[in-house]
C-alpha cells in the first residue's frame, strides 16, 4: 500500500516559530500537561503566551519548545526561581553569541587578523 505524502509548502505558507497559534487547550495537547500546568507557568513568569483582543492566550511553536524545555529543567529538580534564573542565562548567553559572531564578521570584513 502506497503512502500519499503531501510535499512541504512553500516556506510563506509555513508559520515563523513565533506566530501565536495555539490555544490553552492545544498546547497543553501538545505537551502532555494540564492547561493549569501552562497557567502556573505564566503566573510564575516562565512563559508569556500572546494574548487574543479578547484575552485568550495564544501559545506559539516557540512558547511550545520553551515549556517542554521548562519541564526538562523541573526533571532535572529546580524549583521555578532556579528555572527562571536558568532561562535568563541561557537568553543572555544567546544574546553574547550573536554579539561576539556580529564582532568577529565585522573584523573579518575590516581584513584584521
Amino acid at each position: 500500500m502506497e503512502e500519499n505524502v503531501l510535499p512541504d509548502p512553500p516556506s510563506a505558507a509555513r508559520p515563523r516559530s513565533d506566530q501565536a497559534l495555539y490555544s490553552i487547550s492545544v498546547a497543553a495537547e501538545l505537551l502532555d500537561m494540564a492547561p493549569q500546568n501552562l497557567r502556573v507557568y505564566e503566573a510564575r513568569g516562565l512563559v508569556e503566551p500572546s494574548r487574543t483582543a479578547g484575552g485568550t492566550r495564544r501559545y506559539s511553536d516557540d512558547d511550545v519548545e520553551r515549556i517542554r524545555h521548562i519541564g526538562e529543567l523541573l526533571d532535572a529538580g529546580l524549583n521555578f526561581v532556579g528555572i527562571k534564573r536558568v532561562l535568563e542565562m541561557e537568553l543572555e548567553l544567546e544574546r553574547l553569541r550573536t554579539e561576539l559572531h556580529g564582532a568577529h564578521a565585522s573584523r573579518d570584513r575590516r581584513g584584521d587578523a
